[in-house]
């Protein structure tokens, strides 16, 4: 019964959020993103307050912990989008419909990846010690990349042609666009499969990773999909912030280095879900702030 609601609400919002980008003219502002993210990180707040007082003070410590590893390792998400943005060409304008549709693949593909994960994690129970060298290899693969992974723009392109024609061209704010030799797939929507793909590669770091932090099924699904809707606001902020935190993807390198650690060493050395909030917190909290000082001694330094 709780997922059933959940999941109603969570249909409602995902209509709700497509009848308000549907209406607005031209892209969405940083303010109007702020405001937005704020709504959506107040929502998951709210909704962590009422698993406190219904299922305790360590079910919520978990739930929190669950969708700040989310959120967290969702930064690194929206780097590679501005790269796919950028490899099909497409204006701010057009962005926020890829990403509202993005968010309706990402939500249901996430679901059941989610789902699959209980199901492997109940029945074999060897598969955690899987999850975790998962993370560790995905913790090491970031470490060694310099640029975005998942940016397969070309061979969608080429994939996509194999089936119907592809025009290059964009024709305004269309996933398809009907020619006299018939239907053309246009870039809007080779750009929305390769975020979709891209997203589950993601995926395939960020669901272990908060298995990691908690097996409970109802706490994993929710955080991850409150997570999720947050996206598109979180995109347009992270546009313009992320060129400033040169440090962020070594916080993010940390959080999964951490949690598969954890998952690796659970028969052995138990963590608490407080000392993992903590911890989570504390590697984007640092990774921020070096950042910003690193920007604030070059350009004292310039001066």
């Amino acid at each position: 019964m709780p997922f059933a609601v959940f999941t109603a609400a969570i249909v409602a919002l995902v209509l709700v959020g497509l009848a308000i980008s549907g209406r607005r003219k031209g892209p969405m502002t940083f303010r109007a993103a702020l405001v937005s993210s704020a709504a959506w990180i107040g929502l998951a707040i709210v909704f962590g307050l009422w698993i406190a007082l219904r299922r305790g003070q360590d079910a919520a410590l978990a739930y929190f912990a669950a969708y700040l590893t989310e959120e967290s390792l969702s930064l690194d998400n929206m780097v590679v989008f501005m790269a796919i943005f950028a490899r099909f060409g497409l204006p701010t304008d057009y962005q926020e419909r890829v990403l509202s549709w993005g968010v309706v693949g990402a939500i249901v593909m996430r679901a059941a990846a989610i789902f699959a994960g209980v199901e492997l994690l109940e029945r074999l129970s060897w598969i955690r010690y899987a999850f975790g060298a998962l993370l560790i290899i995905g913790s090491l693969r970031l470490l060694r990349s310099d640029k975005p992974t998942g940016t397969a723009g070309g061979g969608i392109s080429r994939l996509a042609g194999r089936v119907l024609p592809v025009t290059e061209e964009l024709h305004g704010d269309a996933f398809f666009w009907r020619t006299p030799e018939g239907l053309s797939v246009a870039p809007l929507f080779l750009a929305l499969v390769t975020v979709e793909v891209s997203d589950i590669i993601f995926a395939s770091d960020s669901i272990p990773a908060v298995f990691a932090v908690t097996d409970d099924p109802f706490l994993v699904y929710t955080s991850n999909l409150l997570a999720v809707l947050g996206l598109r606001s979180l995109y347009f902020i992270v546009a313009a912030v992320i060129p400033r935190l040169r440090y962020i993807r070594y916080g993010l390198i940390a959080i999964l280095a951490f949690v598969g650690a954890k998952m690796l060493l659970a028969d052995f050395v138990r963590i608490s879900i407080g000392v993992s909030l903590f911890v989570i917190g504390a590697a984007i909290t640092i990774s921020v702030i070096a950042s910003l000082w690193s920007r604030r001694e070059v350009a004292t330094n310039d001066s």
